[in-house]
């Protein structure tokens, strides 16, 4: 899962990014409107978390803006903003939901897997191919009831896999969904993660899971 986190602050945006790629998401950050704005509506983000007090475009004008021009994402503001009618004024800017700060960052995250399971209708707690069984709340993957480690960057990389069982996908696909903006195209990296998880998942079973299309890109089959 992509996230873009507008936040003028770098302490905060830093603090979040941090803590969501700990989580496994790929995050992107914008210190002002106008930045948020570009990036928002000529990448694909799954999640945009945004904060109303940034400079060039004011986050409730960002909103609006990004609604208008038909940027479905949803947008979770986080905000020093308490009052329950700067509330209504972001919900009916077009936002999705609405966390003040100082919060909890648990609470954070707990906000953005609802928002991300309400835009996918995603099942709630796990993913599940064949016998191979993702949990997206305890970051546990297993396949056969037997428990595989996982890094983080390898856990995301095959929750969008799952994500899109039986669909190819391409490296410029996984690029954009698993590494940031500032991801080299032109390295293996991404073939060596696949063999990672080729490793792990796939090792002395009959039946591999991933698969690799020749020319196009892997699918994930169970």
């Amino acid at each position: 899962m992509r996230i873009l986190v507008i936040e003028d602050q770098p302490k905060i945006a830093g603090f979040i990014k941090r803590g969501l790629r700990e989580e496994g998401y790929t995050v992107d950050v914008a210190y002002d409107g106008e930045e948020g704005f570009s990036l928002a509506t000529t990448q694909d983000y799954d999640l945009i978390i945004l904060d109303l007090m940034i400079p060039k475009i004011g986050g409730l004008d960002l909103c609006r803006q990004l609604r208008a021009h038909k940027i479905t994402t949803p947008i979770l503001i986080l905000t020093v903003k308490d009052r329950v009618e700067d509330k209504v004024a972001g919900l009916d800017a077009g936002a999705d939901d609405y966390l003040t700060k100082p919060f909890a960052f648990e609470e954070l995250l707990a906000r953005c897997r609802a928002l991300l399971r309400r835009q996918k209708a995603l099942p709630p707690t796990r993913l599940e191919v064949g016998d191979l069984v993702l949990d997206l709340v305890q970051h546990r993957v297993s396949r056969s009831g037997q428990e595989i480690n996982l890094t983080p960057k390898e856990f995301a990389l095959l929750e969008y896999l799952m994500r899109n069982e039986g669909c190819v996908v391409t490296r410029t696909m996984i690029a954009e969904h698993i590494w940031d903006m500032n991801f080299d195209s032109f390295t293996n990296v991404i073939d060596v993660y696949i063999n990672r998880l080729r490793n792990k998942i796939d090792r002395e079973r009959d039946k591999p899971i991933i698969q690799t299309i020749r020319g196009r890109g892997y699918i994930l089959k169970g």
